[in-house]
């Protein structure tokens, strides 16, 4: 049975991360992957926005990660020619009633740490985005967006280039502590190997690998709902040139139907939320009134017909409806009898922007194991 140092399962924008940072200086990693190639699922079904840290909880992972992973992947995109831009973004109340909100999102916001936030009045919109619908907004202008794809291909490039050997295709259907291993199996050609460390990056299955290593999902409170988001694309020329959000909803179960672009400066909305039980990226043609209502909020004078279906994705949200948001879960399971296992579960947004500093955080846990 072939040894390895460290297997990450799951090639999504987070197991490319880590795999691209343990590769610098750890040799003897594999990566599985179930699909034929990387990130094919949350990390490609996004609106692939660089996360400035307003909305989430002091203190907590997401707000930390995401601040620190904000500023390590601008400086990797501008090092390594990763497209992005820095479009910013306006939080928008389109009422009185909703000031006290973006009020209380800048001071969070600033209490993450979030750069350069300001609160804009009706005539600064004006100047700055004519075609909202605002009397006042929260303005970010670190936010940004990416080429997802192109990062996550960086990744790839350097860590095969540092030695890591992927393996797509390759589905874990065994995981089991043995001694001073893991038992790693993969479905296709009943393939096993040993491994000191496992990374369990696997996004929408991340519980069921947790699962397979003989945690109790339920009781740990690991247990994943999946979250369906839609988008619709609209088939004019865009008439903002930033990302434009409503106020979020309670408990961040979504942040609204809200505008962003694309690389090309196509406009789309979206995602809203819809919790189902099976993963399916089919968008409802049903929708589009409900999307162009919403988006019709934020931004006046758009047209109906000219909204498209687009994309869906599914977010692995550790919290169902109408529950309190959680934070992710990156834990070495030592205290489970389960040491040189790392859970990363929930990594939903702002797990985009974090990636980088999960990365970075994911390769402490590893150092402090000594292997």
């Amino acid at each position: 049975m072939d040894e390895v140092k460290i297997t990450i399962i799951g090639a999504g924008v987070a197991g490319l991360a880590i795999a691209a940072e343990l590769s610098s200086k750890y040799d003897s990693i594999v990566a599985l992957e179930k699909h034929n190639t990387f990130g094919q699922e949350t990390s490609s079904r996004n609106s692939e926005v660089v996360h400035a840290g307003i909305y989430y909880q002091e203190g907590s992972l997401k707000a930390r990660l995401c601040i620190e992973g904000a500023q390590r992947l601008y400086e990797l995109c501008e090092i390594n020619s990763i497209p992005h831009k820095r479009l910013g973004k306006l939080i928008v109340a389109t009422d009185q009633s909703e000031l006290p909100v973006i009020e209380e999102l800048l001071k969070k916001g600033e209490r993450n740490g979030a750069r350069d936030l300001k609160l804009l009045s009706k005539n600064e919109i004006g100047k700055l985005e004519p075609h909202t619908n605002a009397v006042a907004a929260l303005y970010s202008p670190d936010t940004g967006i990416i080429d997802s794809h192109s990062l996550m291909k960086h990744f790839h490039t350097v860590s095969e280039s540092n030695g890591v050997l992927f393996a797509f295709n390759s589905e874990v259907e065994i995981l089991e502590k043995e001694d001073d291993w893991f038992i790693v199996g993969v479905r296709q050609e009943n393939y096993k190997l040993k491994s000191k460390v496992v990374i369990n990056c696997a996004g929408l299955a991340s519980d069921h690998i947790a699962n397979m290593a003989g945690i109790d999902i339920e009781k740990n409170k690991y247990k994943l709902k999946y979250c369906k988001g839609s988008y619709f694309s609209y088939a004019e020329p865009s008439p903002v040139k930033m990302l434009v959000y409503p106020v979020p909803h309670d408990q961040l179960t979504g942040l609204g139907v809200h505008a962003t672009l694309d690389m090309g400066g196509r406009l789309r909305f979206g995602p809203d939320t819809e919790y189902v039980d099976h993963i399916d990226y089919k968008v409802d043609i049903n929708k589009k009134g409900m999307f162009y209502k919403g988006a019709l909020k934020i931004i006046p004078g758009l047209h109906e017909d000219s909204f498209v279906p687009d994309m869906a994705g599914i977010r692995p949200k550790l919290q169902g409806p109408g529950e309190k948001t959680r934070d992710f879960i990156i834990a070495e399971e030592s205290d489970k009898k389960l040491n040189g296992l790392i859970n990363l579960i929930g990594i939903e947004s702002p797990g985009l922007t974090a990636a980088p500093a999960i990365a970075k955080m994911v390769s402490g846990i590893v150092d402090n194991l000594k292997i």
